[in-house]
């Protein structure tokens, strides 16, 4: 039997030769990992963004939103959006610019990693960065002036929508982006794998945020309620005492986080509901 077929390496390695032959001078370049995780973001939420805006004259589409009864207001799409760009243009541009000039391209093995180490390495990242920010979100509930100077700015709406992914604090910004991309380098994942868990951790994360209860959303495919999603979010920006896992139920099983907390909300959650 060729182990090739048996571990997926023959699914990968047409797609993966490729790109090396027709895009390599812009996948080595530094630039690449940056330009695909904004491009992606703002892809991802442009669209949750224009459902949101159709959502109150669409009932095909307000029936699946998690407060069915309000619209997003205008005015703070344009605020998280305007917090998103100022972040971007403060923080994640110049990183981008540091990496351009100091950092070498990024090396491209000949050979694409196999279908099995591909989801495997996803996966992997996946648990890890999940673990690193319950650990770092927890901290930052628990402990108040980490509250107030850090994370009260990404719980202004309490009823999140896509923009909100994103509406976060310099030092949140800096701490979510510093994991994503060095927990593929800890876990030695083939960069085509390092990628593909840039986006993934993205699309959950903008599934997170959305405000959206979709039939094919994550955790209502993942089973045995293991994955949390956009309800188990939601009730955290409501009552901010639960649910501190991003993705995964277990943390907040473990630690008895994952029903309502009698801890009160903090004060001067802005509501968007019109």
């Amino acid at each position: 039997v060729d182990d090739d077929n048996v571990t997926g390496g023959s699914v990968l390695q047409p797609a993966w030769d490729h790109l090396h032959q027709n895009h390599h001078d812009l996948l080595r370049s530094p630039l690449f990992p940056v330009v695909l995780s904004v491009g992606t973001y703002f892809f991802l939420v442009g669209l949750y963004t224009a459902l949101d805006l159709l959502a109150p004259t669409w009932p095909s589409i307000n029936r699946y939103r998690l407060h069915p009864d309000g619209a997003v207001a205008r005015p703070n799409i344009w605020t998280t959006l305007g917090v998103t760009v100022y972040n971007h243009l403060l923080y994640v541009l110049p990183v981008a610019v540091a990496q351009w000039l100091w950092r070498p391209p990024t090396p491209l093995p000949c050979e694409a990693p196999t279908l099995w180490s591909f989801f495997l390495g996803v996966l992997g990242c996946t648990v890890v960065f999940d673990f690193q920010y319950y650990l770092w979100h927890l901290l930052h509930h628990r402990v108040p002036w980490l509250y107030r100077t850090f994370h009260a700015v990404h719980h202004q709406y309490n009823q999140p929508f896509g923009l909100v992914t994103q509406c976060l604090s310099g030092w949140e910004l800096f701490s979510v982006g510093f994991w994503a991309t060095v927990d593929p380098v800890l876990l030695r994942c083939h960069c085509l794998t390092a990628w593909g868990f840039m986006v993934f951790n993205i699309y959950i994360s903008t599934e997170d945020h959305c405000g959206y209860d979709f039939p094919w959303a994550v955790h209502n495919l993942v089973p045995f309620g293991l994955w949390g999603g956009a309800p188990k979010h939601d009730a955290h920006h409501q009552q901010p005492g639960t649910n501190f896992a991003p993705f995964f139920s277990h943390w907040d099983w473990l630690g008895g986080c994952s029903e309502f907390s009698i801890t009160p909300p903090p004060p001067k959650t802005r509501q968007y509901l019109l």
